[in-house]
């Protein structure tokens, strides 16, 4: 509900913080924002920022000219530029290194950045998203995130409560998988029986909505409930 309540088409919430628990569904919140923003609906880029290896992550970023580095033979343009009229999202902000955090900070307050190797100065219009599963004060106070970059990156914030909080959301969500893994899976119609769909109500699912998804999936694909179950931890 908090999230309808912004204007996200508006100038004034132009940078959001996403708190969650992992496989709450915060790459779903910031899919729903930049749709919502009226910005480029295909200019939306993801960035894992663990999943990118810390000598590749400027790079990515920001981009670079031929010889920048060993290897680099082609100019590569970064994510910030392929994502100008759209939204960056960077997920898990904590794993992105101190040094790369001082040029991002340089590149939301600016609109522009360098890339590798360049003497160019690239300007960009883009919208920033930022989430972790790592309370920020947190982050900060473990020197994991500059305090200033908070401060720019926070100027609205949200906090996506873990399933076990929000169970009057699971029937609607097993409804969901279900529609998505029975067309996948060629079995329209597929539904959980009652009797099952109150046990899930009931469990505390860790994982989340990730976990319940997994679950949902493995029941479309072999029919049995007590393997859904035993995958439920029930």
């Amino acid at each position: 509900y908090e999230i309808y309540q912004c204007d996200w088409s508006s100038d004034v919430c132009s940078s959001d913080l996403i708190l969650g628990e992992s496989g709450t569904g915060k790459d779903v919140v910031a899919r729903l924002i930049h749709e919502s923003s009226g910005r480029d609906p295909n200019a939306f880029i993801k960035i894992n920022c663990p999943a990118i290896p810390e000598a590749l992550l400027e790079s990515e970023l920001f981009g670079h000219e031929p010889g920048a580095f060993t290897g680099a033979e082609n100019r590569k343009p970064g994510r910030f530029k392929l994502a100008s009229g759209g939204t960056v999202f960077l997920d898990e902000i904590g794993d992105l290194p101190l040094k790369l955090q001082g040029k991002l900070l340089q590149a939301i307050e600016d609109k522009c950045f360098t890339p590798l190797g360049s003497g160019e100065t690239i300007k960009v219009d883009f919208r920033i998203i930022a989430a972790t599963n790592i309370p920020f004060n947190r982050l900060i106070d473990n020197g994991l995130l500059r305090q200033d970059l908070f401060y720019r990156l926070n100027e609205y914030s949200i906090t996506i409560p873990p399933l076990r909080r929000r169970n009057e959301d699971i029937p609607l969500l097993v409804s969901y998988f279900c529609d998505i893994y029975g067309k996948e899976f060629s079995r329209p119609g597929l539904e959980i029986p009652a009797e099952v769909l109150s046990l899930l109500v009931k469990e505390q699912w860790p994982g989340n909505v990730r976990e319940l998804e997994a679950v949902i999936r493995r029941f479309a694909l072999d029919g049995d409930w007590s393997s859904m179950m035993e995958s439920a931890g029930t």
